[in-house]
């Protein structure tokens, strides 16, 4: 696990989490600088529970141990310090009163962090074998609903740019029915933030089940779409008020997709060149000229 990912995890595997696991969890999420100075049965007393139910959250979410928390702790704590933009330094918290000069900081700032915090943890090796897998397939499908039903079609359109055969899915029934259509030379592409969306999971198993090469877009490494897949692409979320869930991770979603689609216009150079020399043309001749004054 990426050091700048610790309180992201956390975040991440709350929702799952449950009585006294997650009140521990909230707890360091409410003041990580805090949590650095306390020892394990210090915050089991704090949160009303025990060092032994401290100690279970910290594998609950993949640490080894209480001490490998304070270390994640401290080093994001230690970065956000030395930080350009200092984002951990900003309250997401947006209240009624706040200036825009507050809105767009805030905004900005959780958006830079969960693009950095993709950048950290995203595993190179599952991003080259996705291309790689792009690059070759006969046939692709995005599938996504809702927020992730955007980003699956703002992928269908920059790989059918450099001439991928891509299709973007955001109902459910057609994406059962294309998924039920592929082969082993196609891939699936299955788009969800929590990884639990079950419009997206099912026609992903689906597209396996026919043997075509599977990749989950997800924040939760351990969730459903996640172990569906055969590749996963982690990225991180940017949550602040009024942006929740799928909505504050968008920008680090369209990142992994941008690296992949660049990355593909490398691996089909030829193919990519050619067709973007063929549709270059088509956005300006559709621009409206400026009439000069007289």
């Amino acid at each position: 696990m990426p050091s700048t990912d610790v309180t992201t995890l956390i975040r991440t595997e709350l929702p799952r989490l449950a009585g006294s696991l997650r009140k521990v969890g909230e707890l360091i999420l409410e003041d990580p600088a805090a949590v650095t100075h306390c020892s394990a049965a210090e915050l089991g007393r704090r949160t009303g529970t025990s060092q032994a139910t401290v100690t279970r959250f910290c594998r609950a979410i993949g640490l080894d141990s209480y001490q490998h928390l304070l270390i994640e702790l401290a080093q994001e704590r230690g970065r956000g310090e030395v930080s350009a933009w200092g984002s951990t330094e900003i309250d997401t918290d947006i209240s009624p009163e706040d200036s825009l000069e507050r809105v767009v900081q805030v905004v900005g700032s959780a958006d830079l962090r969960a693009i950095q915090q993709t950048i950290d943890r995203i595993d190179l090796d599952a991003l080259e074998r996705a291309a790689q897998a792009l690059a070759k397939a006969r046939r692709i499908d995005v599938y996504g609903v809702g927020g992730s039903g955007a980003v699956a079609q703002e992928t269908e359109t920059r790989l059918f740019r450099i001439g991928c055969q891509v299709r973007g899915w955001t109902e459910v029934h057609g994406a059962a029915t294309s998924a039920a259509l592929l082969t082993p030379a196609d891939v699936a592409i299955g788009i969800s933030h929590s990884g639990a969306t079950r419009e997206t999971l099912e026609p992903l198993e689906m597209a396996k089940e026919r043997g075509a090469t599977t990749i989950a877009i997800t924040t939760d490494p351990r969730s459903p779409l996640a172990r569906a897949a055969d590749i996963r692409l982690i990225s991180a979320t940017s949550e602040t008020s009024f942006r929740t869930g799928s909505i504050g991770g968008r920008h680090s979603v369209l990142m992994i997709v941008d690296c992949l689609y660049v990355r593909v216009g490398q691996l089909s150079y030829q193919r990519a060149s050619a067709s973007l020399a063929l549709t270059d043309h088509i956005t300006p001749q559709h621009a409206v000229k400026s009439r000069r004054a007289r």
